[in-house]
């Protein structure tokens, strides 16, 4: 893939990866779309449910609880996915407590086909409520604690998305 080596950020080898992540969905803001989680048999999280555009809501999500995930200037984030051709986004979250922020970047998938789909952190951009923060500078990779798959398309109905696992491609080049 590129001349960097992969280092491991998350894998779901173990039934009680799912202890390390967590469902928040539009229902913190009175909607009603159902996103969940769980560690299949394969070894793999995958983040399903049914989105809902219903009382003012439109996303679903799954996130890494906060830890120090080690990132350095010139990252980037692999991830090899399978989903339903929906564009999702790949979300990260600083250690600053600022409400509905993130750094998103689309992560873009083909039904029923795995993919590796690598994201420089300098591709994503700050966001508030699903809007892009122009002027607010670029993620901090230090500062990063969490990462994050969103589901916020103005389509609703049943999504899956199946992550066998992430990496930090460290100091190369994404394709």
């Amino acid at each position: 893939m590129a001349q960097a080596p992969l280092v491991p950020l998350f894998a779901f080898t173990s039934p009680d990866a799912g202890a390390a992540w967590q469902a928040v969905n539009d229902g913190v803001m009175g909607g009603v779309s159902d996103g969940r989680f769980r560690i299949t048999d394969r070894q793999t999280l995958e983040f399903y449910g049914t989105l809902s555009l219903e009382n003012n809501g439109g996303f679903a999500s799954v996130r890494s609880r906060p830890r120090a995930l080690g990132l350095q200037t010139g990252d980037a984030l692999v991830a090899r996915v399978r989903g339903d051709g929906r564009e999702y986004q790949l979300n990260l979250y600083t250690s600053e407590r600022m409400r509905a922020f993130s750094y998103r970047a689309p992560l873009k998938t083909r039904a029923g086909e795995w993919i590796e789909v690598a994201i420089a952190l300098d591709q994503f951009e700050a966001t508030s409520f699903g809007r892009v923060l122009p002027g607010a500078g670029p993620v901090d990779p230090q500062s990063v604690t969490s990462i994050g798959f969103l589901l916020a398309e103005k389509a609703p109905g049943p999504f899956a998305l199946e992550i066998e696992w992430v990496s930090v491609l460290r100091g190369g080049t994404p394709l």
